[in-house]
């Protein structure tokens, strides 16, 4: 019988690049992924709240933007997102993007967190 030790940082704790660089896609590259793209532009709140929960916040967070013409919610989870993985940007163009271009952005963001995705406790005592 084997047992297993799971430990896991707080949520809190956030790894913050110290590099800039570019977004790994671009805003228009969200077609690359055909199964993400549809999912975004056919079922965009649900998609958007799968990706918010997967960067840690609150699941029903991205339900706000639909308030409004001006996404406040995928706007700042952007700007997190970049500062978080050192990305340059402003934050004109993340409200730019956000505003007119919001499946693309949700895109955009799931993919840079796929691509950069820090291996969890769990995987590695199971890869030993």
């Amino acid at each position: 019988r084997m047992s297993w030790t799971v430990s896991t940082l707080p949520q809190s704790t956030v790894l913050v690049s110290s590099e800039e660089g570019d977004w790994s896609t671009g805003i228009c590259d969200c077609c690359q992924d055909k199964k993400q793209c549809c999912f975004a532009f056919w079922c965009g709140p649900c998609f958007a709240c799968r990706t918010t929960r997967e960067f840690g916040q609150c699941l029903c967070l991205p339900l706000l933007d639909a308030l409004g013409c001006v996404h406040p919610i995928a706007m700042s989870i952007r700007v997190s997102l970049r500062q978080r993985y050192g990305i340059r940007g402003s934050l004109c163009r993340d409200c730019l993007c956000s505003t007119f271009c919001l499946p693309c952005v949700w895109c955009q963001m799931a993919t840079e967190m796929e691509k950069r995705k820090l291996p969890t406790v769990l995987s590695d005592i199971i890869s030993r």
